[in-house]
């Protein structure tokens, strides 16, 4: 799921549109091709993420891992993108983040590949952590370049990037679904990433080619926060930073771990596994694709609680389910019901607290999707797979009540 790294404009309320002290681009400006350009990165990030997320069965069985050991080799990946983040953000502000995130995409696009040829865990760790690298690097670039073009644009057409993520993942589960019993995961893997250089290379000339998108000053309310209001503030903002962490759990537990699930657990095969994983890819882009519509009509809280409670209900159906269709629909709802979590609760910290409560919450929810893989693996070795996704059911209905526990204050 790809993370805000640096906000530079927020909205004054959950429901104004961003405002933007730069003059708006005219009409017949080329901002057209650089939206489809950074739609198509963050469609490829997605694409490349779900490649390998369908093929960890195989690499699992390739390295002879047990759940907690690959629990710690997944780890990699969160601890590959939080090393790099915070360089990432530097280098986005010193050369621009268009540049940063056509370098990202391109060294992902190296790294996908690389764990098809490991044969332990310890190497595997070690390609995880450049495939974590370029996946952080990628997630920060790509969400800076996208709220300076929303800004200049002065239109909410953020869900559409994200859309274009979700959409990516459907696409890299699906054909790696229907491969799993043609190709080789080296193959697989080797041919997604080839696929995520050329995209890299065209779009990155396009988007490269594009005017660069004018900086972007936040709306400031009339009236600053008094000095009794600070604190109030940033408990409002760690409130709706623990509500990201809850959501970024369980987005983390069903890439990592419900594929395996559903091969071990309810004996799917590999390509009704990476059906489930599409599914619940689908559902996501559904969901993303109607936030904005359904956040006017009930309200941002309203939907973040309404979603916390269709995805614990969908991920208890998923774990306990004896049979494959039952698992499937509860992946679907887990993805309809996570899907504007996250998302909402960033923006409506950014309204609270700024620039500065958008990084405290985004760190926050990105310490979810740290610290999942490795507690589902332990969990499942002290229990079992199916308990420990129980989990995320707990997690997500935290992540329902948060909001309005914020909301209420």
């Amino acid at each position: 799921m790809p993370l805000l790294n640096k906000i530079r404009a927020h909205s004054r309320s959950d429901r104004s549109p961003l405002q933007s002290r730069s003059t708006p681009p005219s009409p017949d400006t080329p901002w057209g091709a650089a939206r489809l350009a950074l739609t198509a990165f963050f469609a490829v990030d997605g694409f490349l993420f779900a490649a390998w997320v369908v093929r960890i069965p195989d690499v699992r069985s390739q390295v002879n891992a047990s759940h907690s050991a690959l629990g710690l080799a997944l780890l990699c990946v969160s601890a590959g993108a939080v090393a790099t983040m915070p360089l990432v953000g530097r280098l986005c502000l010193r050369y621009g983040s268009r540049p940063v995130t056509v370098g990202s995409l391109a060294l992902l696009g190296v790294a996908v590949p690389l764990p098809a040829h490991t044969h332990t865990v310890a190497a595997l760790g070690g390609v995880l952590l450049l495939f974590g690298a370029g996946y952080g690097a990628a997630n920060v670039a790509m969400n800076s370049a996208a709220v300076d073009l929303v800004a200049a644009l002065r239109r909410p057409v953020m869900p559409s990037f994200h859309a274009g993520y979700s959409l990516g993942g459907l696409l890299g589960a699906g054909i790696g679904g229907l491969l799993a019993g043609t190709l080789t995961t080296a193959w697989a893997l080797g041919l997604s990433g080839l696929l995520g250089l050329a995209v890299t290379a065209v779009a990155g000339a396009v988007l490269l080619r594009s005017p660069a998108a004018p900086l972007v000053a936040p709306a400031r309310p009339a009236s600053a926060d008094s000095a009794p209001g600070v604190p109030r503030a940033r408990l409002l903002v760690l409130l709706l930073g623990f509500t990201a962490l809850c959501c970024a759990y369980g987005e983390g537990a069903i890439a990592d771990w419900a594929t395996l699930h559903l091969t071990d657990d309810v004996h799917a095969s590999a390509g009704a596994a990476a059906a489930g994983y599409a599914a619940y890819a689908f559902a996501m882009t559904t969901g993303r694709v109607g936030g904005t519509w359904l956040s006017i009509r009930l309200g941002q809280t309203r939907v973040m609680f309404l979603g916390g409670l269709t995805a614990a209900a969908g991920m208890l159906l998923a774990a306990l389910a004896p049979a494959v269709p039952l698992a499937l629909v509860g992946l679907v709802l887990v993805g309809l019901g996570l899907a504007n979590i996250f998302p909402l609760a960033i923006a409506q910290a950014g309204a609270t607290g700024g620039p500065q409560g958008v990084a405290l919450a985004s760190t926050l929810g990105y310490a979810g999707m740290l610290v999942g893989p490795p507690v589902i693996g332990f969990l499942a070795d002290a229990a079992s797979l199916p308990l420990a996704l129980t989990t995320v059911a707990v997690a997500a209905t935290v992540a329902a009540v948060l909001p309005l526990t914020a909301r209420a204050r």
